[in-house]
């Protein structure tokens, strides 16, 4: 995967496919430390002792399309390259945490891309899941919560286009508005 972004969609939807309700994506910025931090927690199944250790197995996936479970492995590695650190904690019945330390601005780190477009594609796809996403660059944070979006909007299913398209703005808005180097995709 080329984008960090693209490792927060994969990991993301492996917690979906774990029959999580909720998905916490928590991205930290810090410039003056040198650190990005990005954590996704879920409610889902949870994997036991043994599932858990073959989950950093490439050629492990609980996935039926393929036979190969590269995401996790590749996401470690990238931490790896960069200077940073990976963990991940389950519990059987009780969710999975990823946690992912880089090193901001080592030169080997991918970029975080388009943070956007994964997220409207977790909640475009995902339309009876939440997501919650906090993004916290230089003290600044923005917080997408779908669990809100869901209480103003009633009745009308989330992946409506026109309320997509007011997700998108709101995302839009928010990453500007905290600087983070997400939002250099936005203007593309």
């Amino acid at each position: 995967m080329l984008e960090l972004a693209l490792h927060i969609l994969d990991i993301a939807e492996n917690s979906v496919r774990a029959g999580a309700k909720t998905i916490f994506i928590d991205i930290v910025e810090n410039r003056g430390k040198d650190r990005l931090l990005i954590e996704i927690r879920d409610d889902g199944a949870g994997m036991d002792p043994t599932t858990l250790k073959k989950a950093m197995d490439p050629f492990y996936t609980s996935k039926k399309v393929r036979r190969v479970g590269l995401g996790l492995p590749m996401l470690a590695e990238a931490a790896e390259r960069a200077g940073g650190s990976f963990t991940i904690e389950s519990r059987e019945g009780a969710g999975t945490r990823v946690a992912v330390n880089f090193r901001l601005g080592h030169i080997d780190r991918q970029p975080l891309g388009d943070l956007t477009g994964a997220l409207m594609a977790l909640i475009a796809g995902n339309a009876g899941v939440d997501f919650v996403c906090r993004h916290e660059c230089e003290g600044e944070v923005f917080i997408l919560d779908t669990r809100e979006i869901r209480n103003e909007i009633g009745e009308i299913p989330i992946n409506h286009p026109e309320v997509l398209k007011f997700i998108r703005q709101q995302i839009f808005e928010g990453l500007r508005a905290i600087g983070t180097e997400a939002k250099k995709l936005l203007s593309s």
